[in-house]
């Protein structure tokens, strides 16, 4: 279902996919599959480029959370037959704190809308509709692109008749959604739980730590309804959660979990050899300025006084 008032965002998203699919063109044939799907990741690239400041914004919010967090530990046991106030003085602290829960949500939030307006113009696209800008040719490329023998347009629960009239094999088109749908799946699982092992890690006295590990374990099943998708939107999400699972590495990695002592000190260990770390190095320390040379002290000698000047001295 197109929603109209987001017809403007349907149309910017297919200009960009026409501008995109223009450039590798000029070296690449129009309508092979390795031009649409460059397109489709470079427009995700792009897009996760764009949102990355809400990324830093939301991370910046989980550690300063996380070193909230004995003392939230603190007030969950003196509050602890007192769930409203105790809610009530979390949210005090993160407040004071600087702190925002909600932060989490912001990356999926700005990504949702272009979610659904690459749902809706690859719908398009499958319709065989030429909409939003998009020309005729366009659209007849695209439908023409196989990747890995897979129409762009296809779905996995597609008709084998609609499958043969895009140029291609049924039972090899299911094949190649199924794997793409398997690595989404994958690929979820492993960001989730790269997320709740440092949660449960910095507050294991969580109360929700438990429903966290179910939902480490439900949330890759929300990848089979993927099948209803076209193959270019199961690309796209593919490339978003592989760069989502790299992106929270190469953080986590330079951003160690704070770590509190018995007395509540909080320190931060140094940052660990992850795959990105391997790969460009560690990150070069600020150089620290040389100590200033100690002032050099001069002891004064005290000038010897003639006899007749010193105290207590009586004149012969």
């Amino acid at each position: 279902m197109e929603l109209p008032f987001l017809n403007w965002l349907y149309t910017a998203v297919a200009w960009v996919i026409t501008q995109i699919h223009a450039g590798y063109s000029t070296f690449i044939p129009s309508s092979s599959g390795l031009n649409w799907a460059l397109t489709i990741i470079t427009l995700t690239v792009l897009m996760r480029l764009l949102i990355f400041p809400l990324f830093m914004k939301q991370m910046r919010s989980s550690r300063k959370m996380q070193e909230l967090a004995p003392k939230v530990q603190e007030l969950r046991k003196k509050y602890k037959n007192d769930k409203q106030r105790m809610n009530q003085e979390v949210m005090r602290l993160y407040q004071e704190g600087g702190a925002n829960p909600l932060g989490g949500c912001l990356p999926i939030v700005a990504q949702f809308p272009i979610f659904i307006s690459m749902f809706t113009v690859l719908r398009a696209i499958a319709e065989d509709r030429a909409v939003f800008g998009m020309t005729k040719e366009l659209v007849n490329s695209a439908r023409a692109a196989h990747v890995i023998g897979a129409p762009l347009a296809a779905k996995f629960f597609d008709s084998a008749e609609v499958i043969r009239s895009l140029g291609a094999q049924p039972l090899m088109t299911k094949i190649v959604l199924a794997c793409f749908v398997a690595i989404s799946s994958c690929t979820t699982f492993l960001t989730v739980r790269q997320s709740v092992k440092r949660s449960v890690a910095q507050m294991p006295d969580n109360p929700m730590a438990q429903q966290q590990k179910i939902l480490m374990y439900i949330s890759p099943l929300f990848a089979v309804f993927s099948l209803n998708f076209q193959l270019g939107l199961i690309l796209y999400w593919v490339t978003t959660n592989l760069w989502t699972l790299g992106q929270q590495h190469w953080f986590y990695s330079r951003h160690p979990m704070p770590v509190v002592d018995e007395k509540g000190n909080i320190t931060t260990p140094e940052p660990t050899n992850g795959i990105f770390t391997k790969l460009v190095g560690k990150p070069k320390a600020a150089p620290q300025p040389e100590p200033e040379p100690a002032p050099k002290i001069v002891r004064q000698q005290p000038t010897r006084q003639p006899r007749s000047k010193r105290t207590g001295s009586k004149k012969s």
